[in-house]
């Protein structure tokens, strides 16, 4: 029996292998990774736009009409595109998107903590660890990331680079272990000959309080960024925005889709950006998901998530790029996991990532078979 089970993971491990290979084949325009996770966005607003349960709502809601003014339409087609612009006028005629369960297309956490830790240890490390990872305690990750796997191939070796606006992503990422520089929480940019923007940057960040003791504000994380960027011009980075989460934490639906808004916003920055810098064009992906949903029902579950929460577990990804077949918004019944993340990213680069076969198979994105 053990002699069996040894070949059975011997075959699973080679199929994944040749998976893996054969997507890193199918999408070798790939030379440049960007992933972007946006904190606790529901999969309902990618898909659907604002909650007609909560923008009326005055309890979440400051300015009723103001928010429907501006957010609000009875078409969810239209309203989706008012809440995400970039979205739904550029990646879905360019990229794709998974995760409308309005068609059974479905993309599920696999760990079963349904928070951020769990989730992001998942996307970054290819499998749910449940046993070590089952809180958001600063506590350096165990696991290698695909970050740290990358950083330590020849062609990418300080080429890898994170910024994240909780300051639990140094530890995430394990920057002491990995060598990865990460810039979160309240950090400020710190390399040496630092641009004017950069200076700036570091005065503001400290002149303008945020909300939260552990989260700065988005706009802190994506310029600095983008500074780091067209400075070093990193093969692969990763950008944690985090106010969609603390603001639904906070009951704030405004501001929770205010910042929806501006963080489709900064994605179109980059993707512009992305798009004129010669090194980048046409040789660049971005991934963008996010590490666990919210509840719907009762109406108070949308702040919340966690197992306990139905509907934490439910999350959605979407890509745009070189190796990205422009397939839009994907109708067909399908399941995907956020496990399979870590995999996709090395296989767009060409490089197997397999964690001794625990992580997710990756998603085939190049739309060939």
């Amino acid at each position: 029996m053990a002699k069996t089970l040894c070949n059975m993971n011997k075959l699973i491990l080679v199929c994944l292998l040749a998976l893996a290979q054969g997507l890193a084949s199918a999408q070798t325009k790939t030379e440049n990774v960007i992933l972007i996770t946006l904190d606790g966005l529901r999969w309902q607003e990618v898909f659907t736009g604002a909650d007609s349960g909560l923008i009326k709502n005055k309890k979440y809601v400051e300015d009723v009409v103001g928010l429907r003014d501006r957010f609000w339409h009875e078409q969810p087609d239209v309203r989706r595109e008012k809440l995400m612009p970039f979205f739904w006028s550029t990646l879905a005629k360019q990229g794709v998107l998974f995760g409308n369960r309005a068609f059974d297309n479905e993309v599920n956490c696999s760990n079963t903590m349904w928070f951020s830790y769990p989730g992001y240890n998942e996307i970054l490390s290819g499998f749910a660890d449940d046993q070590r990872i089952s809180s958001n305690d600063k506590i350096n990750n165990p696991n290698e990331t695909v970050l740290e796997f990358l950083n330590k191939q020849p062609k990418f070796k300080g080429k890898v680079a994170a910024f994240g606006s909780w300051d639990v992503f140094p530890f995430i990422i394990n920057e002491e272990r990995s060598g990865i520089p990460v810039n979160a929480g309240f950090e400020s940019a710190s390399r040496k000959d630092l641009t004017d923007r950069e200076k700036f940057l570091n005065q503001l960040q400290v002149e303008i309080p945020s909300p939260w003791g552990g989260v700065r504000l988005d706009a802190f994380t994506h310029h600095y960024a983008v500074e780091y960027m067209k400075k070093h011009k990193p093969k692969v980075v990763y950008i944690a925005y985090g106010q969609t989460d603390d603001f639904a934490h906070n009951g704030k639906y405004d501001a929770y889709l205010k910042s929806a808004y501006q963080t489709d916003q900064f994605i179109k920055a980059i993707w512009e950006w992305v798009q004129a810098e010669p090194q980048y064009r046409n040789k660049t992906t971005i991934l963008i998901t996010t590490d666990h949903g919210r509840g719907t029902a009762p109406v108070d579950d949308w702040r919340n998530h966690g197992n306990k929460v139905n509907g934490a577990n439910q999350i959605w990804l979407a890509a745009i790029g070189a190796g990205v077949a422009p397939a839009g918004e994907v109708k067909s019944k399908n399941q995907f996991y956020q496990n399979q993340v870590a995999g996709t990213v090395a296989a767009l680069l060409g490089i197997p990532f397999l964690q001794q076969g625990k992580a997710g198979a990756p998603i085939n994105l190049s739309g060939k078979e």
